[in-house]
């Protein structure tokens, strides 16, 4: 391990922040020269060894002890990053004190004032937004462009944002921003809020898609919100991307593949989805296209659990054939992982990548099929990230399903099914049933005997209980008769 870094860990000033870097360490599988964190403990601690695995149970010393243990290339850079975010949280900490509240050189969170309850439910005003984000040097993203739309598509706000702070990855691929094309800007994120709240004002609804993202980077609280990624629901129960939305309700395509994200565009496109939600009737699914729904996931894999120290570019060794990286930003602000989408030309090519990867097959919580593996980065270092599908392996087989269902609705057309299936069918209910009623009463009769042997036992338990207190009560007068005595 490096001197200088062997000696930041051990002068780390709080146990919490050593205890934060095991856990990390921990979920993302990394190994020092002792092997993993309960390895290590086998070896470094022969008596209680990984039975006592909790990092916050473990001394100052110990945790020190395992993270000196790192010294892959790899993991110093992650040793080092989580290090520098801590120290910036100091600073910043020290700064917030430093400053009173109304001068604080941090950018304060905006709540929107929304009208009385009365003038509030009148109001139909609706406007949708979306917004990029770039990664800046201290862990947190920041603002480069915000758009605004109105239920015509009239463009209310189209502004590119200063960060007015060190840009760590401006995610190009994403944001179409490159380096120095915020430079000359003089907008700046207080400027966009108070433009946001004249637009918000009177109680005016706010639509977007993932709307969560774009209010945590506008710093802005709003009572009245739509978020398409919820009111459309997949089979799965996942929320859809924009852009299979686009495909499945509104029958276009958003943005063409490795083509970066265009405000104006995503804003509208959200805009559209629920005006057509609300043409449709709230209450009423809307029926999605199966075939478009699932060509657009199987023609994709997800990476994700990548360290943020792996550079986008890197994950085009993870497969041979060739195919698109699309990066996503961390959901936390100091996240140490992102994720990424890998984009095939075809469903086939996706599904052929994916079985060709050597690594455990396992599901994630949703039931999707993932491995994890490693690969090798241009440093001569390797990495381990998750391969994941996005799509249940039945989307393959998607000749019969002629369209999907928005929520429960059924995948196979009626008129299709055979007379002789409905009567097998209606013969093996009544039987089940049938089968049902005879358990149910031979149940019944064991419970009715079951009662009356319990019944009988609680008399007899009844019965000796009264004897006992009889016995107890003439003990007793015995022994008031055997004390007047001994008094005489």
């Amino acid at each position: 391990m490096d001197d200088k870094l062997a000696v930041a860990i051990a002068a780390a000033p709080e146990k919490q922040v050593l205890v934060e870097i095991v856990k990390l360490a921990q979920k993302q599988g990394r190994q020092g020269t002792k092997g993993s964190w309960k390895e290590f403990l086998n070896i470094y601690d022969r008596k209680f060894g990984s039975s006592l695995s909790d990092p916050v149970k473990r001394s100052h010393e110990t945790l020190v002890a395992f993270l000196q243990t790192f010294t892959e290339q790899h993991d110093l850079k992650f040793l080092d990053y989580v290090l520098q975010l801590h120290s910036n949280r100091e600073v910043l900490e020290q700064i917030r004190k430093e400053f009173p509240d109304n001068e604080s050189p941090e950018q304060d969170w905006v709540v929107t004032k929304l009208p009385k309850k009365s003038k509030l439910m009148s109001s139909h005003a609706i406007v949708a937004v979306d917004c990029e984000m770039v990664l800046c040097e201290d862990g947190t993203d920041a603002l480069v462009r915000v758009c605004v739309v109105d239920h015509n598509l009239q463009v209310k706000l189209d502004e590119r944002v200063n960060p007015c702070k060190p840009v760590a990855d401006y995610r190009t691929e994403i944001t179409g921003v490159a380096a120095g094309d915020l430079d000359e800007l003089s907008c700046s994120l207080a400027d966009i809020q108070k433009s946001m709240k004249k637009l918000l004002r009177k109680g005016t609804i706010l639509v977007g898609h993932g709307l969560y993202n774009d209010l945590q980077a506008l710093k802005l609280d709003h009572g009245r919100v739509v978020d398409t990624s919820f009111i459309f629901k997949r089979l799965d129960g996942r929320p859809p991307s924009l852009d299979t939305l686009c495909k499945a309700v509104l029958g276009y395509e958003l943005r063409k593949e490795g083509a970066p994200h265009n405000c104006v565009d995503d804003a509208c496109a959200a805009m559209k989805l629920v005006l057509a939600k609300i043409e449709h009737g709230v209450d009423n699914d809307i029926p999605l296209n199966q075939e478009d729904v699932l060509e657009t996931e199987t023609t994709k894999l997800l990476l994700h659990g990548i360290p943020i120290d792996v550079p986008s570019k890197e994950l085009n060794g993870v497969f041979p054939e060739k195919f698109t990286v699309e990066p996503k930003p961390p959901k936390k602000a100091h996240g140490v992982q992102y994720s990424a989408l890998a984009i095939f030309k075809n469903s086939q090519e996706a599904h052929q990548a994916f079985e060709n990867l050597n690594g455990r097959l396992e599901k994630d919580k949703n039931g999707l099929e993932q491995k994890m593996i490693t690969f090798k980065l241009d440093t001569g270092t390797t990495a381990s990230i998750y391969v994941r599908k996005m799509a249940h392996d039945y989307s393959l087989h998607k000749g019969s399903l002629k369209r999907r269902a928005f929520q429960g609705e059924d995948l196979v057309d009626p008129k299709k099914v055979k007379t002789a299936d409905c009567d097998n069918h209606m013969k093996e209910i009544e039987r089940l049933k049938q089968e049902l009623r005879d358990k149910d009463l031979n149940q019944c009769d064991n419970h009715l005997k079951e009662i009356e042997r319990l019944k009988q036992d609680l008399s007899a338990k009844d019965f000796q209980i009264s004897a006992q207190d009889k016995i107890i009560s003439k003990l007793k007068k015995e022994l008031e008769e055997m004390k007047r005595k001994r008094k005489r």
